[in-house]
């Protein structure tokens, strides 16, 4: 299994990249908005997800392990393949992607190229209980793939600089505890998800305390 990839894009095209490993070229399927992350030329490194079939192999690549599980999780619906949770991960974001399934907006997951109202609806459906497990994960599955190291592709294009280790994304970390206190309240992982994802996209920049706050106030029984 393939688990990532690090090299040198030598590629970009709206639906995957070309990366060289040193000297090995690897075409990664990867979404619109990580594609545009992406330059020619720059050291990049990507989760993949390795699909096996009878008449091809093909990569699929994330930029974080957080959207990765997210894209195991919609394929894991009848009728999403790799395509159209490329699809739903470029159009809304992991973190959308969340705030969509938690509140059942199924007209959120309808903005995704190719997707129609009845596998929108089947989506929010069949991973709304699914969806808070994996956004409890947010804060530690937020990191970094990591820089391509010395000696990974001996390309002429320009050297990766080395970054220190990633911080977990403060959206994400702040959803995940919002959500882990509310469950140690004894709420359900639906409604505290649902709540939750109202409440952050209400205030993106909310510090956990205040999404918490928030997530309360929606919580409690209305007069």
């Amino acid at each position: 299994m393939i688990g990532r990839v690090a090299g040198i894009i030598i590629h970009r095209a709206a639906d995957h990249v070309l990366i060289d490993v040193r000297g090995v070229g690897y075409i990664v399927h990867v979404s619109e908005r990580t594609a545009a992350s992406l330059r020619v030329g720059e050291a990049a490194a990507l989760f993949t997800e390795l699909v096996v079939r009878e008449d091809l192999l093909q990569l699929y690549g994330f930029p974080t392990l957080l959207e990765k599980e997210w894209h195991r999780l919609l394929t894991s619906v009848q009728g999403v393949g790799p395509k159209a949770s490329l699809a739903l991960l470029g159009t809304l974001g992991p973190d959308g992607v969340a705030r969509a399934i938690a509140i059942g907006d199924s007209a959120a997951v309808r903005k995704a190229p190719g997707v129609g109202p009845k596998l929108a609806q089947r989506v929010v459906m069949e991973l709304k209980d699914k969806a808070p497990a994996v956004m409890a994960l947010g804060g530690t599955l937020s990191a970094d793939p990591g820089p391509v190291m010395d000696g990974e592709p001996e390309t002429p294009a320009r050297p990766a600089a080395r970054r220190s280790a990633p911080t977990p994304d403060p959206a994400a970390l702040a959803s995940a505890e919002a959500l882990s206190a509310l469950s140690n309240l004894g709420y359900a992982p639906s409604e505290a998800a649902s709540a939750v994802a109202e409440a952050s996209g209400a205030e993106p920049s909310a510090t956990t305390a205040a999404l918490i706050r928030a997530a309360l106030r929606l919580l409690a029984p209305k007069e």
